[in-house]
């Protein structure tokens, strides 16, 4: 596959430019399209007098909401978006919803790192979790003040099963022009057939592989972030594991590792 469209979730957030540059810069790498999404419901009325008072202030919210999105609009102008196809979609709407709708014309979907430390994006700010979990596309979590992406080095965390085999599809791109990809499994329960079969496979689609199996006595999350950090690798593919649970979504302790604390991109899929 190719990306023919990289949908990014625009804020105004810290992390916001940065990231937006970032997928210009693959939507330039890829020739591809590069979508800007924003959303944000409008306020009911409140404690209305009568009917004019209720339609005045519909207007007054419509017209702050519209100015927010106007400014995260201008954000994205600045991103480096010079040179390639670009399109904006904007919405009244919750910004998940927004996102996620808006990610069925889309290859691949550019969002923000949400960890416990990272800072607050803001009311148009999307989580990639409920994302990856609903959109059926795949999500490249970037960390805060990374604004390019060569994808040079890779490591796939490899576990059997359809979500890591999507993930490795989505990433082909990234895949075929990497220098080295690193498929690495971690744990004695760790399929090593499966990894070898997926290298085996890479290296029919021209990427240049080795398979490694990792052992360590902590977390597997920990392990793979360590593991990325020796090799110098830029991007990190995983299947994402996860459950929703009273409309939350639940995931597994790598994945959620992985969206909290990576310090290195992380290209996943459900």
């Amino acid at each position: 596959m190719d990306y023919a469209n990289i949908l990014v979730s625009a804020d105004l957030g810290e992390a916001a430019l940065d990231r937006m540059r970032l997928a210009a810069g693959l939507a330039r790498r890829f020739a591809a399209t590069l979508t800007g999404a924003a959303a944000h419901p409008v306020p009911a009325p409140l404690l209305v007098r009568d009917v004019y008072d209720a339609v005045a202030q519909e207007q007054r919210n419509t017209a702050q909401v519209q100015t927010i999105l106007e400014q995260a609009q201008a954000l994205f102008r600045r991103a480096g978006t010079e040179g390639i196809g670009t399109d904006w979609r904007a919405g009244f709407a919750d910004a998940v919803t927004h996102v996620i709708e808006t990610a069925r014309a889309a290859d691949l979907v550019v969002l923000s790192r949400r960890g416990p430390g990272d800072a607050d994006p803001g009311p148009l700010g999307v989580p990639p979790g409920p994302v990856l979990m609903e959109a059926g596309r795949p999500v490249l979590v970037v960390p805060p003040g990374l604004a390019s992406l060569t994808g040079s080095r890779i490591v796939i965390a490899w576990r059997d099963g359809p979500a890591a085999r999507r993930a490795v599809s989505a990433a082909l791109p990234f895949l075929r022009a990497a220098d080295r990809v690193h498929v690495a499994t971690v744990g004695a329960d760790a399929r090593p057939d499966g990894a070898d079969d997926v290298a085996g496979h890479l290296a029919r689609h021209g990427a240049h592989v080795a398979v490694h199996h990792l052992q360590t006595e902590e977390d597997a999350g920990s392990e793979i972030l360590r593991f990325a950090l020796r090799q110098d690798a830029d991007l990190i593919v995983t299947g994402a594991y996860g459950h929703s649970r009273l409309r939350e979504w639940m995931f597994g302790g790598v994945t959620r590792d992985l969206l909290e604390r990576s310090p290195r991109c992380c290209l996943m899929s459900h």
